[in-house]
């Protein structure tokens, strides 16, 4: 009796010691230091390239395929059998290898839950019979088309592709640099973005002048001749909309929806859920840097003049100019990015990646570690099935710190594409991936980031 009374003291003695200090954190692992990993929402997907979550309460998630349907995953996490809508046919046909056209962006009304209203970015066939700038018979790539639908009276599940308002309409030159993300901001206005025209360097058909002489092209730069290379806002509410009263060039003859400029391919952009609800946007770069801007209204973002912090040249966009102006020629500073990282092309070397994704600012509850971080990515790291993620910590000034995004089961890339980001009304965070750099094939999956 008196060894296992010996015994159990013992037992008990080291079993506090345990507690108390024999413990290593590692041992007890809370949220606050899981490393991140990944769910699979959905698969078999062509190229999903927006997502939103409806102000409406019923937990379902709409991914925008760029082929042109949108598919609704339920409230059970299952993937409806039929599209939510289908409007491939009013669209261009897309290139398999590799498009930037399509069905592109993705936008509830705030008040959808009562007037069922939703705003879709396409690219449908160009208009005949208009001519493009600079080209001697040219023709037009395509027309960028912003559209409002409504759902079936009949279904929840189901829009009723008859209903469709246009809203806005612009010339599009080539196949590339389309923008083509929308939101609504915190305002209630809708939010659009246009990339500079395509081809490259902001140069070509349909690019005009712009002041910066030293440099062909500019439509980053223009303010008059079209809507490419800016962020828009207007109101919805509308016939087909309304430019707000304090967009920044009302009542000049810049055209009137313009917010800010000065973009090349803004493709994805976001609020802050939280904070200050701040408007980031993901600008991809031409060959030498990739960059994220925090915008502000009126903001000049400096294409083609810069590249990033950097001075461009469109006589070699491998090799930057000396020197550039700060401001445009209406004195408006050239804003520079608050994340800049190189892209894999520039010869410098060490680049981070190829065609920067813009996503959003954590405010989810299943990863304390990142709340208040800005999550985005590359869509590839060198032209290959290996898109990567980045965290930035947000700054009152100057550039932001950020580091890669390692993740449970994938410490250095994602092993496929990252097409876009997604935001759930939770805050929580998912990414639209594809092993086909292209719209074509079955690989296309949307993932939630989770705790592991």
């Amino acid at each position: 009796m008196k060894s296992l009374a010996r015994f159990t003291a013992l037992s008990f003695i080291f079993f506090q010691l345990f507690i108390m200090g024999g413990c290593k954190k590692d041992d007890h692992p809370s949220t606050t230091n899981k490393t991140p990993g990944l769910q699979l929402v959905t698969d078999n997907l062509i190229s999903p390239v927006a997502f939103a979550e409806p102000p409406d309460g019923t937990k379902r998630l709409f991914i925008a395929d760029e082929l042109g349907k949108i598919w609704i995953i339920g409230a059970d996490g299952k993937k409806l059998a039929n599209p939510f809508i289908d409007i491939a046919s009013k669209m261009v046909s897309l290139n398999p290898a590799y498009d930037e056209r399509g069905l592109l962006g993705l936008a509830f009304h705030p008040d959808f839950k009562t007037n069922g209203k939703f705003y879709v970015f396409y690219t449908a066939p160009p208009r005949p019979g208009t001519p493009v700038p600079g080209g001697a018979g040219a023709v037009w790539n395509n027309l960028t088309r912003i559209s409002e639908f409504k759902v079936s009276a009949a279904d929840p599940n189901v829009a009723d592709l008859a209903s469709e308002r246009v809203l806005l309409e612009a010339d599009h030159p080539y196949l590339n640099h389309n923008g083509g993300d929308l939101a609504f901001g915190p305002d209630g206005f809708l939010y659009i973005s246009i990339g500079d025209g395509g081809n490259k360097d902001d140069v070509g058909n349909g690019h005009v002048p712009d002041w910066y002489t030293v440099n062909a092209g500019g439509n980053g730069q223009d303010l008059y001749a079209n809507l490419m290379g800016n962020i828009l806002r207007i109101d919805v509410n509308g016939s087909p909309y309304n430019v707000p009263a304090d967009n920044p060039f009302v009542g000049t003859a810049a055209r009137p929806e313009i917010y800010a400029y000065g973009f090349r391919n803004p493709f994805r952009f976001s609020f802050d859920k939280g904070g200050s609800h701040s408007l980031l946007v993901g600008d991809e770069g031409q060959s030498l840097y990739e960059e994220i801007d925090l915008v502000t209204k009126g903001g000049n973002y400096g294409w083609n003049v810069k590249e990033g912090t950097h001075c461009f040249s469109t006589d070699n966009d491998l090799s930057e100019r000396s020197s550039c102006p700060t401001t445009d020629s209406a004195g408006k500073p050239l804003i520079d990015p608050v994340i800049e990282l190189v892209n894999s092309a520039n010869p410098k070397g060490g680049g981070a990646g190829i065609a920067i994704i813009g996503g959003y600012v954590y405010r989810g509850t299943a990863l304390p570690s990142l709340q208040g971080k800005y999550i985005f990515g590359m869509l590839s790291q060198d032209g290959k099935a290996n898109g990567k993620l980045f965290s930035a910590d947000m700054a009152t000034s100057g550039m932001w710190s950020n580091s890669p995004l390692a993740l449970n089961g994938h410490p250095s890339d994602l092993g496929t594409y990252l097409k876009s980001f997604g935001q759930d009304q939770s805050g929580e965070l998912y990414l639209l991936t594809s092993d086909q750099e292209g719209p074509q094939g079955t690989t296309g999956k949307v993932y939630k980031i989770i705790a592991n």
